[in-house]
């Protein structure tokens, strides 16, 4: 039999709990609490750590934790789950992507201190109580606003713990580094949690068949772990691990200000020399044409249509003949997870015109 999880309080086997758990004060004095789901199985396992909502206006992973935590029962699991729906509250309320006022990104301030500003406050609180007692975390994020990206995942691959976890999750993509120092993930992987970033969409909504195949992926990691042995671990028919400190990626950023029409698509697969956007004036005197540099992925775009200069535009990952190849045939059997036309949809996504 598994052991109780112990926060403040204690989670017995074969308990299910749902909780408020306070990690700061408003401004009337009234607690600042994040909702927790804590699934303690009866047998064995490990302790797996389920994050969201880190930057508030990012609410893909709000759900499919919420989903997470319904589907499964302590019968079902072997160890536990900590389900930790929504990390930033401040945000979240406010439906911004930092704490309001001061602008303090919640996922630089990791592991926190306890006499400090207040997103190391709070840090420091969600990191003792939840995240140190977790072998294993999966953070869910999406892309910022007025841009979108790709379903793909974040994780220091040199690390073969770290691997094993992003290649049960099964992305097509893992960009490969340690993360921004403060951030959950590189701050758990360095403490010896393996940590793994998902990234999905877009802020501000859910988008149904990115959260399915979230979903798809946290079953994967808890059949590779035992959690749920009677699962099966998936994988995405082609991967590609690009690390993030080589030429294997690069930001294209806006050199002009004015209009920008994106010419790719419907598939972000685009090949060495092809026309990714244009930026015109408004006169549409001048126009400036970007071309992807070499043939690649497009794992993130940019929605707004104006832009300045430095503005980024789009996200782009290198890829090999062979990889090429099998995301060619997926599309051409109609089965490619990406961009669609009339909008910048996913496989199965409704469009507003529909």
């Amino acid at each position: 039999m598994t052991n109780p999880f112990r926060y403040d309080g204690e989670v017995a086997p074969g308990e299910v709990r749902h909780l408020r758990y306070e990690v700061g004060e408003t401004y009337l004095g009234d607690p600042i609490e994040i909702p927790v789901t804590v699934l303690n199985g009866e047998r064995d396992g490990p302790t797996v750590g389920l994050t969201a909502a880190l930057h508030g206006d990012e609410l893909n992973g709000v759900k499919v934790i919420q989903e997470v935590a319904d589907r499964y029962d302590p019968d079902d699991i072997h160890g536990t789950v900590v389900c930790c729906h929504v990390l930033n509250v401040p945000g979240y309320l406010a439906q911004t992507r930092d704490i309001p006022i001061y602008d303090q990104d919640l996922n630089r301030a990791f592991p926190g201190k306890p006499r400090s500003n207040t997103a190391e406050r709070m840090a420091d609180r969600i990191y003792r109580t939840f995240v140190e007692k977790c072998d294993l975390l999966l953070d869910f994020h999406t892309s910022t606003r007025n841009r979108t990206t790709m379903f793909h995942t974040r994780a220091d691959t040199t690390n073969e713990r770290v691997d094993r976890l992003a290649r049960a999750f099964g992305a097509n993509v893992v960009i490969s580094g340690p993360g921004d120092v403060g951030s959950l993930r590189r701050t758990a992987t360095e403490n010896g949690i393996p940590a793994v970033t998902v990234e999905m969409g877009k802020a501000h909504r859910f988008q149904p068949t990115l959260i399915e195949r979230a979903l798809d992926g946290v079953a994967s990691v808890f059949a590779e772990f035992g959690v749920d042995p009677t699962a099966t671990v998936g994988w995405p028919g082609w991967f590609r691990v690009v690390p993030a400190d080589q030429g294997d990626k690069t930001w294209l950023r806006a050199d002009t200000g004015g209009l920008v029409e994106m010419r790719w698509g419907p598939y972000p697969l685009v090949r060495e020399g092809e026309t990714i956007c244009t930026i015109t004036d408004h006169f549409k005197h001048s126009e400036k044409v970007v071309e992807a540099p070499f043939t690649g992925i497009l794992v993130g775009v940019l929605e707004n249509p104006v832009a300045q200069p430095g503005h980024p535009l789009c996200h782009l990952v290198r890829i090999d003949e062979t990889t090429r190849d099998e995301i060619q045939a997926e599309i051409d059997r109609g089965e490619f997870d990406g961009y669609r036309q009339r909008g910048l949809r996913w496989r199965g996504e409704r469009s507003e015109l529909d």
